[in-house]
């Protein structure tokens, strides 16, 4: 059957499996959204602004597993989409973002709302395609969901000019891709297997070291049984939060620069490191030459690029996380006669651990005239449930939120790690709304970096969206307050929010509702009063102005080197 370019792309991404887009229309996708308003079996979700549709269609990813799909025009809507795109590549998110383009004559001419967004968007995608003619647009379509599923998962860009939309021709989906040069491995070498196995069967002070690859390979379940099966402790990065059950015996919390002072001492004295879908980025290991200096290390991960680019590794494993962990059960199934003896050898470690958590557990000084954050962060956990999702923005929030929520289950927390992207908590919890309408959606942000997308509050309301907006205020721009307070001599240049806003207010003018909290006593109320009213809530906490977040490794320093308090 003829089809249009336009209806051609819709008609891709119904068989993608994909019923929600996050578009924002304009002059070069105006067929396509035209092709949309006919079609009836995707809906969009219009945001305020390109940068939180892409955000959006983050969240949604991050929260469902599927592939996230966003739309924009040409010139400035393409742009406004580059820091959502470059956040869901530092933490590979798998995603689509349909980029509108000038008519392909007029490529390259300096045209009206033209850029070369194949250029900007080359360093931050895993793909970028223009399609130039409309031959070709099936066939890059499916390519396009392929490379952003599969392997380690990320954003592609599709850029579609106007008239390859109105073009028609002949509609034919591919069956299967087959690109050349790009092979993910799948399936971890059954000797590095055995290896690794071997080696953690004659470790003495072992731990499992866990990142977000475990969370987008859906391999907690594996996971969580291989730790218990060989009662290993397990500390995860601040994007594998919720891979391993925040309540389990063995679990350490979160390492790295705010990390637990146990996990962070654990992993400096252990004598075998095994990294499971994790990349040793900068913020867990501190100074490289002092982390897990004791170590071996085994490393598991489906990107080979990721292995033995910042630490040395003894056995390196390429595959798919969750195919890895079983083939690991599978050969720890032939030994389970050693497993006994290798658990009474590491019981030691245990006891050796839980002196370092009575020593230096993660707490606060409770105060009864200030709210304090972590209390605020603490009652939204104990007033929610494990199925809730929570979406933070990047601050002092985000690390208070990592420290106290505890989180449970898998892809309940929604964060940018890699990029650190202010403004991204509250379109982020939009699209995991968007996602699933019946479950507690959380965005807890601070009062800088929510401003950044506060508009998204009239997408909220639009869609009655019922998303809980918890915003911490200290009239500062919290974390980098703090650095300037312990390493600046309290030089606040630039971190004062001193212009009062009225969230309440604001709320209101949104179409929403809002509740305040002032006083420690009125934080449950408040929360109970949110969760409790229909559609989106602004709860607003008015928090202690110089609150600091504690363990913290200053720059350069190694994990061990922690300052704990003030």
């Amino acid at each position: 059957m003829k089809m249009n370019g336009a209806r051609i792309l819709l008609e891709c991404l119904k068989l993608e499996g994909v019923d929600t887009v996050f578009g924002y229309p304009g002059g070069t996708v105006i067929n396509l959204f035209d092709e949309l308003y006919k079609f009836g079996e995707i809906r969009n979700i219009l945001p305020r602004h390109e940068q939180a549709g892409v955000h959006a269609a983050d969240g949604y990813a991050r929260a469902t597993g599927k592939v996230g799909v966003a739309i924009a025009t040409s010139g400035p809507g393409a742009t406004n989409t580059v820091t959502g795109i470059a956040t869901a590549f530092m933490d590979s998110i798998p995603m689509v973002v349909i980029s509108g383009q000038v008519p392909t004559p007029l490529v390259g001419n300096d045209a009206f709302q033209e850029v070369d967004f194949i250029g900007i968007t080359r360093p931050c995608t895993k793909h970028s395609f223009l399609v130039r003619d409309v031959k070709d647009l099936a066939g890059v379509m499916k390519k396009a969901f392929y490379i952003a599923r599969s392997g380690r998962p990320g954003p592609v860009v599709v850029d579609l000019p106007k008239d390859v939309q109105m073009a028609s021709v002949d509609f034919h989906y591919p069956e299967e891709v087959n690109i050349r040069g790009y092979k993910p491995n799948l399936e971890a070498h059954p000797k590095q297997v055995e290896k690794a196995v071997t080696m953690i069967l004659a470790a003495k002070k072992p731990v499992l070291y866990v990142g977000g690859g475990v969370i987008l390979g859906d391999a907690s379940k594996e996971l969580t049984e291989l730790a218990r099966l060989i009662s290993v402790p397990v500390t995860t990065t601040f994007m594998g939060l919720g891979a391993f059950p925040s309540d389990d015996q063995n679990s350490l919390g979160m390492l790295g620069m705010h990390g637990s002072y146990y996990a962070n001492m654990a992993v400096t004295n252990c004598d075998l490191l095994v990294a499971i879908g994790a990349r040793f980025d900068d913020r867990v290991t501190g100074r490289l030459n002092s982390f897990a200096p004791h170590a071996k290390v085994i490393h598991i991960d489906i990107d080979p690029t990721s292995i033995k680019k910042n630490v040395r590794v003894d056995v390196p494993i390429v595959g798919d996380v969750k195919n890895t962990l079983v083939k690991m059960m599978g050969v720890l199934g032939k030994h389970k006669e050693d497993i006994p003896a290798f658990i009474k050898a590491v019981a030691p470690w245990h006891e050796e651990i839980a002196k370092w958590k009575g020593k230096h557990p993660l707490t606060y000084v409770q105060s009864k005239s200030e709210i304090k954050p972590q209390f605020v962060i603490q009652k939204l956990r104990e007033l929610s449930d494990e199925n809730a999702i929570v979406a933070t923005d990047v601050g002092q929030h985000q690390m208070w939120t990592a420290q106290f929520f505890n989180f449970i289950k898998p892809r309940t927390l929604l964060t940018s790690g890699g990029l650190g992207t202010m403004g991204y908590g509250l379109p982020a919890a939009l699209g995991a709304q968007v996602a699933f309408p019946d479950r507690l959606v959380i965005s807890i942000c601070g009062d800088g970096g929510v401003m950044m997308n506060i508009q998204e509050i009239a997408t909220l309301v639009q869609y009655n969206l019922p998303v809980k907006l918890c915003i911490l205020n200290n009239n500062y721009l919290g974390m980098v307050r703090q650095w300037q307070e312990l390493f600046f001599d309290k030089r606040y240049s630039a971190t004062r929010m001193e212009t009062p806003i009225d969230f309440i207010k604001l709320a209101e003018a949104f179409g929403a509702k809002g509740f305040q909290a002032t006083k420690p006593d009125q934080v449950e109320d408040v929360i109970k009063k949110g969760f409790a009213t229909p559609g989106p809530v602004i709860m607003e906490f008015k928090i202690s102005r110089e609150e600091k977040v504690f363990p913290m490794v200053p720059a350069g320093g190694a994990i061990n080197e922690m300052v704990l308090n003030a």
